[in-house]
């Protein structure tokens, strides 16, 4: 029911935001807007989310099938098993899902988003294989999707080349930032769901591995900061990540071929699941696009910001952070929304201005929460989502709050 609430409420509220608007503001076409918005929203949300997806997930929902055919996918479970054997406990080790996850999460982490939602997808299709109430999200999909919806990258490609486009005298002086807010909003939101979930954070494997990955990436950012220049973050970001990503192709090929599998076979038997999967999931992006294309249209966010302002400055607050929120308010319900959102700041403000980085930051440290939810339960079914959707935006808060946070200590 949680869906249904927030489905719910995104036009009602938009509802009486735009009746308010046009009451006592004059404005005569924001049910106009509105109406529009939701044609358009439909539109894209078939044509340019659902149609390039079937093709996506042909591709990769059989290249996965040849992995699993070949055990590459197996065997990165045994690897990664014993850290997800603590933080999935309801998955077996050496289960596929716990592969599917770990693929999942290294293509977020590298930005490769066209690569990232197929083995998500499978990732979610293999935990539902595990789940004993088919309509209702187990806690290993509640964890999984928390910790995806957190959206840790290591390098926000997408938003430095943005700043470049714009002018920006360093594009590349977000990256930290960036990965510091996303890291903090992941770690908050797999913690709150491990305490949720009564999981030992304490075992000596769980910090072991959490200890190792804070080192690496801390280590990374130092490296980054002291020895490489913007261009070639950039050419180290785009060679790495496409290099490892058809890596991933050649190894599952040849893992194949190395087995005797028909590797061609192999991957026509799992492509054919992916036009499926994509029309499966139409009328969920189509509902939650729509929704979240009245609540966007109809001014409500201008409202909260202006609501934020005034509270800060009740407290004493410096409020120069505040012109940056409708990409953090956005950013859980919207991705084009968020980013149209942080272009818009960085031009009105001023592409190295501190509300112009914040909004880059904003845009960096978090995922489309109500998307992920929308798209991930809705391709298995699952109807009742429990406790994702807060915790989900719990990892939201703790980003923006991060961001906020470090943009002051960079940038201010």
């Amino acid at each position: 029911m949680t869906l249904t609430f927030i489905w719910s409420g995104f036009f009602l509220i938009g509802f009486l935001a735009a009746l308010a608007q046009w009451l006592f503001l004059g404005d005569v076409e924001v049910f106009k807007r509105i109406v529009d918005g939701t044609f358009e929203a439909a539109r894209v949300a078939v044509m340019e989310i659902a149609l390039p997806l079937a093709g996506v997930m042909t591709l990769w929902l059989g290249i996965m099938n040849i992995g699993e055919k070949a055990g590459a996918v197996t065997w990165l479970a045994r690897v990664i098993s014993p850290f997800f054997s603590r933080i999935f406990p309801e998955v077996p080790k050496d289960h596929p899902a716990t592969g599917h996850m770990v693929m999942n999460f290294s293509a977020n982490l590298l930005g490769l988003d066209n690569a990232a939602t197929p083995f998500g997808l499978k990732a979610m299709e293999s935990l539902q294989t595990l789940n004993p109430s088919q309509d209702e999200a187990s806690n290993a999909q509640i964890m999984f999707l928390v910790l995806h919806t957190s959206g840790l990258t290591l390098i926000p490609l997408s938003i430095m080349a943005q700043r470049a486009v714009l002018g920006a005298a360093d594009p590349s002086d977000i990256f930290i930032p960036c990965l510091i807010a996303t890291y903090v909003a992941t770690v908050v939101g797999m913690v709150a769901v491990a305490i949720k979930q009564r999981i030992d954070l304490f075992d000596g494997v769980v910090l072991s591995w959490l200890g190792g990955i804070t080192a690496a990436i801390a280590g990374m950012v130092w490296y980054f900061s002291q020895y490489l220049t913007r261009p070639e973050i950039e050419l180290v970001s785009k060679v790495a990540s496409n290099l490892i990503l058809f890596s991933i192709i050649i190894v599952f090929i040849l893992g194949g071929l190395r087995k005797r599998i028909d590797v061609y076979e192999a991957f026509i038997e799992g492509a054919k699941g992916g036009i499926q999967t994509s029309l499966k999931i139409i009328p969920y992006i189509v509902g939650m696009l729509v929704a979240i294309s009245v609540l966007r249209n109809s001014g409500i966010l201008g409202f909260v910001v202006n609501g934020f302002t005034w509270l800060f400055t009740q407290f004493g607050f410096n409020t120069d952070f505040t012109p940056a929120l409708p990409t953090a308010l956005m950013k859980p319900i919207s991705g084009s929304g968020s980013r149209a959102m942080m272009i818009d700041a960085m031009k009105t403000y001023g592409v190295d201005s501190f509300v112009g980085r914040l909004a880059c930051i904003f845009q960096g440290s978090a995922d489309t929460t109500f998307y992920i939810v929308a798209l991930y339960f809705g391709s298995v079914g699952i109807k009742r989502t429990r406790y994702a959707i807060p915790y989900g935006l719990l990892a939201d808060l703790a980003g923006i709050v991060a961001a906020i946070l470090v943009a002051y200590l960079f940038f201010h």
